[in-house]
């Protein structure tokens, strides 16, 4: 079964490679996840969650989404001056949102709703920095090949994010561990990262401003394109959280944090390293025949395989295995994920696939239909607010509308394939 699952050949091993660090990556939170659910309560993972979203939101176009082309040049030189330019926007974007955050504190804690979140305004800059860089050196790592460090960098940060939320949960209340575990990890990880850029490249002698204003025109429709779609992707999901935390309460939103944090393991654990591996062997195949279409169809045959059984089993198990796991407080966020499991079941199939996207330039049709998904997920939530639903009955229709939605896009990403 592994065997058909995974290809054989240097493929493999990048696969094995990524998945072997991502495995562990994930494994640490999730085998901490029972300590810290009964450190923390639900509304300090709300607090925590509307954090994470804010930083999330301006984290995915730190970039203005350069980090996305380091794969495409010929030329390696080419590839790190597009890093550069990358690593400088998010410099100028972090610099400009701590004035905001510095000038209109209270006016967005307001805002938000939640007074508890005015002190941790002042970090969001400094995260979005962090997630920036991550961006930009993953991606340059990739093209590397350098499979084994990206591993490493993820185990690194998983384990220092875990070690700081559960030292600092003990000793003081709130949301205070939670959040720094976030911003502390970042750092470590980037640390790992970096050492390949400045031991392996001159930098002083290859990055000049000239060429990264070349780099820039060249590859002007990911910023163009690509970066409104990822905002807009990003925003149906992290507003749908502040929307949450607004409408219904903070507590709601810890609850429901925790189902995303739970479904999105198996995104994280496989999906994740797939979509990697997936667009550097769709991005070769796209310079050798002018085609993905080999690469798209062994990878979705592959998600298929990993994911179907699994995810069914959980579906039958999820709601007893939150309480017995997570402790009773948190049984009313099983009945959330026993609700959410067929969407994160469709999400994890397609979203890697539609990285062929990129590579057959549709970034103008992909940012539509993420501008589609935005006005989908905040009509939904505010709608079945204005109905007077709960919680529950508004996920209902979250997940039966976007799981079609989502696999629409499975079928238009096909179709471009074949044209292609």
């Amino acid at each position: 079964m592994i065997k058909k699952i995974i290809p054989k050949g240097e493929s493999s091993r990048n696969v094995l490679t990524l998945m072997t660090g991502t495995s562990i990556a994930q494994a640490i939170p999730i085998a901490i996840s029972p300590i810290l659910t009964r450190i923390y309560t639900p509304n300090d993972f709300g607090v925590y969650a509307l954090f994470i979203s804010i930083a999330a939101i301006f984290g995915s176009i730190a970039n203005a989404r350069y980090e996305m082309a380091i794969m495409l040049p010929d030329r390696d030189e080419d590839a790190l001056n597009i890093a550069a330019l990358g690593i400088l926007i998010s410099t100028i974007l972090s610099c400009a949102l701590l004035v905001i955050v510095i000038f209109f504190n209270t006016s967005i804690s307001i805002l938000l709703g939640n007074g508890n979140i005015g002190f941790w305004l002042y970090f969001i800059p400094f995260s979005v920095w962090m997630i920036g860089l991550f961006n930009v050196l993953k991606y340059y790592n990739n093209r590397q090949k350098n499979y084994k460090d990206i591993s490493r960098a993820n185990i690194y940060k998983s384990l220092t994010s875990s070690t700081i939320q559960i030292s600092i949960g003990l000793l003081k209340p709130g949301a205070a561990g939670l959040i720094s575990g976030q911003l502390v990890s970042g750092i470590v990880a980037n640390t790992k990262l970096l050492r390949n850029l400045f031991l392996n490249v001159n930098i002083k002698k290859t990055v000049t401003i000239k060429k990264m204003k070349r780099m820039a025109v060249e590859y002007i429709n990911f910023p163009k394109f690509s970066l409104w779609a990822v905002l807009a992707n990003t925003l149906s999901s992290n507003l749908v959280n502040i929307l949450i935390s607004i409408y219904f309460s903070v507590t709601t939103l810890g609850l429901y944090s925790l189902v995303r944090r739970v479904l999105g393991i198996p995104t994280s654990l496989l999906g994740s390293s797939m979509g990697q591996v997936f667009y550097q062997e769709a991005s070769i195949e796209y310079k050798e025949t002018g085609t993905v279409i080999k690469s798209f169809k062994s990878t979705f045959k592959k998600l298929c395989l990993i994911s179907i059984i699994p995810f069914a089993v959980l579906y039958v198990m999820v709601a007893d295995l939150f309480v017995l796991v997570f402790g009773e407080k948190w049984m009313v966020a099983g009945e959330y994920a026993e609700i959410f499991i067929p969407l994160f079941l469709v999400m994890f199939i397609v979203s890697p696939l539609s990285l062929a996207n990129l590579i057959n330039k549709k970034n103008k049709e992909i940012m539509l239909w993420q501008f589609g998904l935005l006005i989908i997920s905040i009509a939904i939530i505010v709608y079945c607010n204005y109905l007077g639903f709960s919680f529950s009955e508004m996920a209902v229709y979250m997940v039966g509308i976007l799981s079609l939605y989502y696999l629409w896009l499975l079928v238009i990403t096909y179709i471009y394939v074949l044209r292609s």
